[in-house]
Formats: C-alpha cells, sequence, structure tokens
C-alpha cells in the first residue's frame, strides 16, 4: 500500500486500540490504579522495567509489588523504614530479583527527596529542540546508576542507547507520560519532553508488523531500528508518531497481523 493507505489504515487501528477498554488487560492498568502523579510515576516505570513475558504474570508480578508497597508507593518509598524492606526478600519477576528491586526503592527516595516529579530524571538531559529523547535515556541511564552501592547487575533492567538496546520498555513508559489525547489510555502527565520527541517502542511484536509494512528496513534490531521506525512514523504524523504503537501492538499481539 502506498502512503496514504498505510497512515489511513494505521490510523483506523490506533483509534481502535487506544480507548480505555484496552486497558485492563495490559500493564498500563497497574499505574492506572493510582491518580496522585507521584504513585503513577513510580508505578508506571516499576511496571514497564517488569514488562516482559506473559503479560498475565506481569500483572501478578507488578500487583504484588504494588502490595509490597501498601498501594502507595511515593508514600512507601519517602517513609519506609528499614524493617519495612524485609518484605521485598522473596520478590522475584523472572531475572528482577530483591537486590533490584532494592536498588530502584534506594533511587527513588534519594530522587524524590531533592525533586517533585520523576519527570526531571528525563528532561534535565534534553532540550525541546532536540529531535528524539536519545539524550534523556542517556542522561537517565547515568543519573540512575550514579549512587555510589549501584548493584552492576541490576544495569541490564535500565536500557540506554548507548548499548545499542531498542529501550523498548523505557520508550513504552515514557509514551505512558508524554502522550496525552482524550482516550484515557496514556497519562499525558509531563510536559517538558514533547509527543513528537517520543520513540515507538520496538517489541517483537512490533518489529514483526512494521517490518510486514515495509516500516523497518534493517537487518538487526536495535536503537537504529527504533530510530527507523519512529522516523517512518513522522512522516504519517510529525506530532504524535507514537500513537500508532497501539496500532502495530494490537495488529501484532491481538490480530496476529
Amino acid at each position: 500500500m502506498n502512503e496514504d493507505e498505510l497512515k489511513a489504515f494505521l490510523d483506523v487501528k490506533a483509534a481502535f486500540y487506544n480507548r480505555p477498554n484496552f486497558i485492563s488487560a495490559d500493564p498500563i492498568s497497574i499505574p492506572h490504579q493510582f491518580k496522585k502523579m507521584q504513585d503513577i510515576e513510580i508505578a508506571g516505570f516499576f511496571t514497564a522495567t517488569l514488562a516482559w513475558g506473559n503479560r498475565t504474570s506481569i500483572l501478578n508480578s507488578c500487583n504484588r509489588l504494588m502490595q509490597l508497597m501498601d498501594y502507595a508507593p511515593y508514600d512507601f518509598i519517602l517513609n519506609h523504614e528499614e524493617k519495612d524492606l524485609k518484605r521485598f526478600i522473596d520478590f522475584k519477576h523472572r531475572t528482577f530479583n530483591t537486590t533490584d528491586a532494592l536498588y530502584f526503592l534506594h533511587f527513588f527516595r534519594n530522587f524524590y527527596k531533592k525533586h517533585k516529579s520523576l519527570e526531571d530524571a528525563f528532561s534535565g538531559f534534553i532540550s525541546r529542540k532536540d529531535e528524539n529523547i536519545e539524550n534523556a535515556l542517556r542522561g537517565f541511564h547515568n543519573l540512575f546508576f550514579s549512587l555510589e552501592d549501584a548493584p552492576k547487575r541490576t544495569k541490564k533492567h535500565v536500557a540506554t542507547p548507548e548499548r545499542n538496546s531498542t529501550c523498548k520498555r523505557l520508550n513504552m513508559f515514557l509514551r505512558w507520560m508524554v502522550r496525552k489525547d482524550d482516550c484515557g489510555v496514556d497519562f499525558g502527565i509531563w510536559k517538558k519532553i514533547k509527543p513528537s520527541q517520543l520513540i515507538c517502542p520496538c517489541d517483537v511484536h512490533v518489529d514483526r508488523v512494521a517490518r510486514k509494512l515495509g516500516l523497518i528496513t534493517g537487518k538487526q534490531t536495535n536503537w537504529k531500528t527504533a530510530l527507523e521506525l519512529t522516523s517512518k512514523l513522522k512522516q504519517l504524523d510529525p506530532v504524535d508518531p507514537v500513537k500508532y504503537d497501539f496500532a502495530l501492538f494490537g495488529l501484532g499481539v491481538i490480530e496476529k497481523f
């Protein structure tokens, strides 16, 4: 199909999947349990980090994590005592374990004592003139692991373009926080990063569908792949290219396109 036909096709699919009934079976349902900005940020970041594998397993692990934080993640992070951390000893989701969970809590406590919003951890490394969020992802990774007791093993759970990763889970988290429309799925609570700067999350399903539609031509799946895909999507919608994540994901996971 030509570009006009492709845009029309993906616009329809994006509109179909970008609506509230999409939420319940998706990881984004976890941060949707909260109203306070910081709770949404923390729940969203943990959820995006754990979002690999079976979706039922992801939701179960994330709900357990929220339970361990008394369903008040921001309050727990700021006010927990040392003894409260013992409850995380048996927490595990695939290769994410107690060590990782405790460091995440440590970083968040350190960060939120100085900042109102996690947005600052990304926006501080990007200009509104930047074409995309690459510098924000690089800067965030370095900031996240800047504490002196940062465990090396935890680095595998927070991607960076420096390792040529697609940064799928971070890009998904940023989509949740930055994109704003009237559909009720993405939160749009961050204002310092523009939707046009977002990079499309590129998981195996999105990658497969995008290749089938000619949106990806490179043989590898890496950071350059995510950039290529987003560049093609910007030709369809330069202001909000990542809305097509809904279309590509829905086509791949639900319609088996």
